[in-house]
């Protein structure tokens, strides 16, 4: 199985799988943990830094590639939906609490902004939708879980507890 877990900066997917990944038990356990964002930069994926942006430009057939022969594997990355999965957990964050989160954590204030319309725009959803279907995305409202609660929730759709479900959440308000 290939479980892809993606979503706009901030929503909290690292620190999600990072909590899945420590459980010695359950059907994640049986996974392979990969953080994409490390990965890019470990292989050396990275192919120009758009300063404007202040990040870096990641290859992204270089990293299809280093997924392709992987199975039993679940990754992480605001791009992991660019890549084959059996499932796509999609990590929702209401935009202006993902604000927050961005500029708390050191991000600046136009980067915090982008991503938080990106957000409310349900931009990576759709991309999701697009590459994977309907039938293999699972949106996950993060707004007002805890790291544990998003962990658990991401579980259940590794263990094929939780139906795939899109367009419950809305952020147009924002706008």
């Amino acid at each position: 199985m290939r479980v892809a877990v993606t979503g706009t900066p901030g929503t909290g997917k690292t620190t999600a799988v990072e909590l899945l990944a420590a459980e010695a038990d359950g059907p994640a356990a049986d996974l392979d943990v990969l953080h994409l964002n490390d990965v890019i930069h470990e292989e050396d994926f990275v192919v120009e830094h758009d300063e404007e942006r202040d990040s870096a430009v990641a290859d992204l057939d270089a990293l299809a590639d280093y997924l392709a022969d992987r199975d039993d594997v679940l990754f992480e990355s605001h791009l992991a939906h660019h890549f084959d999965a059996d499932r796509v957990v999609v990590l929702r964050c209401h935009p202006e609490e993902l604000e927050r989160r961005l500029t708390d954590r050191g991000e600046p204030t136009a980067k915090a902004t982008e991503n938080a319309e990106s957000e409310a725009l349900d931009v990576i959803l759709s991309e999701a939708v697009e590459r994977n279907g309907e039938e293999s995305v699972y949106e996950i409202d993060a707004t007002d879980l805890d790291p544990e609660a998003v962990a658990a929730e991401i579980e259940a759709v590794v263990a094929g507890e939780r139906e795939p479900q899109v367009g419950t959440v809305s952020f147009l308000d924002y706008l």
